[in-house]
C-alpha cells in the first residue's frame, strides 16, 4: 500500500508543477502597460476607500456634540418705545353722550319772557400720556408694569353747540342771558355723567386696553396701575 501511495505521488507532482510553470508563463506573457493600469487601478481605490473612512470618521466626532441653542425672548423697554407710545397723548377710555334743557324766564310787567333750550354734549373719560410721570414703564422681574396717570375728563369744551337748539324763545335775549344758559348745561352735564360709577368703568377699560396694547407689542406678562387724583 506504502508502495502504491507513493508512485501516486510521483505521478501527482509533476502535474502541480506543470500548472505552475503554465501560469507564470501565462502572467509573463502579460505587457508591462497592463501591470501599470492595475497597479494604478489599485492604487486609486485604497485611497478612495481611505478618503471615505476618514469622511465617516470626521462626521461621527462632529455629530457627537451638539451646541445648545439658547432663544432669547427678552424684549427690553427702550426711549424709544416709552416716547412713541407717550405719542399717543390723549386716550379716551368712556364717552357718554348726554342732552340737558335748560329754562329761563323773565318776568315783566305785563307778560313774561321764556327762554327754553336743549343743549347736547359729549364727555369723554380717558388719559394723557403726557401726563405721566418720569419712569411710568418699567420692567419689575419678567412683567412690564404701566403706570397711568389718572383717568379725567379730556375735554371741558364737551357741549356741541352746533347741536343746540331754542325750544322756546318769546322776547329777546342777550349773549350773557345764553352764556348763563350754557354754563347751567355745562353744569348739568357734569353733576350727571361724571360720577364714581363712569370714573371706575373708564379706569376698567383703561388698563384692559392698555394691557392688551403691551401684550400685542410682545410682553406676555403686564400690570396695569391707574393714578388717583
Amino acid at each position: 500500500m506504502e508502495t502504491n501511495n507513493l508512485k501516486q505521488d510521483k505521478q501527482t507532482t509533476p502535474h502541480t508543477d506543470k500548472s505552475r510553470f503554465g501560469l507564470m508563463a501565462v502572467l509573463k506573457r502579460v505587457p508591462l502597460s497592463i501591470w501599470l493600469k492595475l497597479t494604478f487601478v489599485v492604487l486609486i481605490v485604497s485611497i478612495v476607500v481611505y478618503l471615505i473612512s476618514s469622511i465617516k470618521t470626521v462626521v461621527t466626532t462632529t455629530n457627537t456634540t451638539v451646541p445648545d441653542v439658547v432663544k432669547n425672548e427678552k424684549i427690553d423697554v427702550t426711549p424709544t418705545m416709552i416716547r412713541s407710545i407717550e405719542q399717543i397723548g390723549e386716550w379716551s377710555f368712556l364717552e357718554i353722550n348726554d342732552e340737558e334743557l335748560v329754562d329761563t324766564v323773565r318776568r315783566g310787567i305785563f307778560s313774561n319772557d321764556e327762554l327754553v333750550r336743549i343743549y347736547y354734549g359729549t364727555l369723554r373719560l380717558g388719559i394723557n400720556l403726557k401726563d405721566a410721570k418720569e419712569g411710568w414703564l418699567s420692567m419689575s422681574g419678567d412683567t412690564l408694569v404701566a403706570k397711568l396717570p389718572p383717568v379725567r375728563l379730556l375735554d371741558n369744551d364737551f357741549i356741541d353747540e352746533t347741536r343746540t337748539r331754542s325750544f322756546i324763545a318769546s322776547g329777546k335775549w342777550s349773549s350773557v342771558d345764553r352764556k348763563e344758559m350754557y354754563d347751567r348745561a355745562v353744569q348739568k352735564m357734569r353733576q350727571r355723567c361724571l360720577t364714581k360709577k363712569n370714573y371706575a368703568a373708564a379706569q376698567l377699560n383703561a388698563k384692559e386696553q392698555f394691557g392688551q396694547m403691551l401684550r400685542s407689542m410682545g410682553f406676555e406678562k403686564t400690570r396695569v396701575e391707574i393714578g388717583s387724583k
